[in-house]
């Protein structure tokens, strides 16, 4: 029986002083905090056999991947969800999400109806993990994505709904959610959060 892991990584922190949801926008870089946080994920995974690196092609997830050092494949299907409200402001008491002409977007949280629904961003992750495992075999490989593409993967391979609470999503900032594969099937799966800052008494 051979063993393959496959390990997906969220991004670092993003330069984002307006506060707005930037999706799929382009040019949304790591912050410094972000580029230590990626550096610092990479250091955890020095010494393991990875021979496969691929991201998401928007600019966070790539420079998230550079400090592995490896060549990057650029995969589409680790994009971030697709979202009609990127570009606003969608948190807090300046939230653009008060307006009446976007209620229409939020009928249905569970597909979810204002943006790529939850199977589509599952399908498309797991199409990436199968690549990527089929590129690594027996070795490990690493792919970088986005939040909310990662949950689906975690809550598929869990067997839980993809519909859930945001609030209780367990994917923070250059996490490592770790697939472990016998052969062809995923048998465990682990989430560790490297770049988490020691907090000081």
């Amino acid at each position: 029986m051979s063993t393959t892991i496959v390990h997906l990584i969220r991004h670092g922190e993003v330069h984002n002083p307006e506060k707005i949801l930037y999706g799929r926008l382009p040019g949304y870089r790591l912050s410094t905090r972000g580029r230590n946080q990626a550096a610092r994920t990479a250091a955890s995974l020095r010494g393991h056999d990875v021979v496969y690196l691929a991201a998401s092609p928007l600019q966070r997830a790539q420079e998230t991947a550079q400090p592995f050092n490896l060549g990057i494949v650029v995969d589409e299907g680790l994009i971030e969800a697709g979202n009609q409200l990127e570009g606003l402001r969608v948190r807090g008491w300046r939230s653009q999400l008060w307006n009446p002409v976007r209620w229409p977007m939020l009928r249905d949280p569970s597909l979810p109806s204002w943006g790529e629904h939850y199977t589509d961003i599952a399908e498309r992750m797991m199409d990436s993990v199968e690549r990527a495992r089929l590129e690594a075999e027996v070795h490990e490989a690493v792919l970088v994505s986005h939040q909310l593409p990662i949950v689906c993967v975690q809550r598929a391979v869990m067997e839980l709904p993809l519909a859930h609470n945001p609030g209780s999503r367990q994917c923070d900032l250059a996490s490592v959610t770790s697939l472990v594969f016998h052969d062809e099937v995923i048998t465990d799966i682990y989430y560790t959060e490297p770049a988490r800052e020691k907090r000081h008494a």
